[in-house]
């Protein structure tokens, strides 16, 4: 049993260490049939806990959202953002690699459930700060990190840094025609 296989099992089923203590048969072997029926037993546990629908019970549980970046590395991409912006919004996040508020934020946005109608796209600071310039330049915002930033209709309609980006937020703002 690795401490990873553990904490994604605890994660999976929103157990705390306690929790898992207390049942015995939720030991850390995943090819062992013991350790899936006491895994389903414990989702079972929390399906009823949380009243979630049969048919999602387990998806939900389980699922781990992935947010599918699109690096933003060159100018010319700033064009074609702003062209695709027409057609859905596209998100800018920009991302300093030597900040931990930066990194933090970065985390709870992957955590989240995105829009799906949006494109997102990362921007590394360190690496391309002649493009973080030029976004500050040709959406009129103040650059700031860590920063996200809503294109609609080759505008910038949105923009929030730090501790005030949230997904819900963007999911909102978004779905705003």
């Amino acid at each position: 049993c690795t401490l990873n296989n553990r904490l994604l099992f605890l994660r999976q089923a929103k157990l705390t260490p306690n929790k898992l203590k207390q049942n015995e048969k939720a030991t850390c072997y995943y090819n062992d049939v013991t350790y899936r029926d006491s895994a389903v037993k414990l989702l079972r546990t929390q399906q009823k806990r949380y009243r979630l629908p049969n048919d999602r019970q387990h998806h939900s549980l389980t699922t781990a959202y992935r947010m599918n970046w699109i690096d933003l590395t060159t100018e010319s991409q700033l064009a074609e953002i702003k062209e695709r912006s027409f057609n859905r919004p596209q998100v800018i996040f920009k991302h300093s690699t030597r900040c931990s508020i930066s990194a933090v934020t970065k985390n709870r946005l992957e955590r989240s459930v995105p829009p799906g109608n949006a494109d997102f796209y990362y921007l590394d600071l360190i690496q391309h700060r002649t493009i973080s310039n030029k976004i500050a330049a040709d959406f009129s915002v103040y650059h700031e990190s860590p920063q996200v930033l809503l294109i609609k209709n080759g505008e910038c309609v949105y923009d929030e840094s730090h501790s005030g980006i949230n997904m819900d937020e963007i999911t909102d703002q978004a779905n705003i025609i």
